[in-house]
């Protein structure tokens, strides 16, 4: 099943914080991400925007993330 992302808020040093519908809570850095991609490099950080679907964040028609990626890869809170 692909999870579903309840919220996504852009925090400081290019960091996601993301709440999916099961509960789990993660922090989801995007640095490498913008180093090693091309396309991310032209990003606006802030302006992350979440899918109608809730399986994907994007910023514009390039650059977007799929929740399973963030869901396995992020950081959980408190931990």
């Amino acid at each position: 099943m692909i999870p579903r992302i309840k919220s996504v808020k852009p925090i400081e040093n290019c960091v996601l914080d993301v709440v999916f519908d099961d509960g789990k809570a993660v922090y989801y850095d995007v640095k490498d991400d913008i180093e090693a991609i091309a396309d991310f490099q032209d990003l606006l950080f802030s302006q992350v925007q979440l899918d109608e679907s809730r399986t994907c964040i994007f910023w514009n028609d390039r650059i977007d993330l799929p929740s399973d990626t963030i869901y396995e890869f992020g950081k959980e809170k408190g931990r």
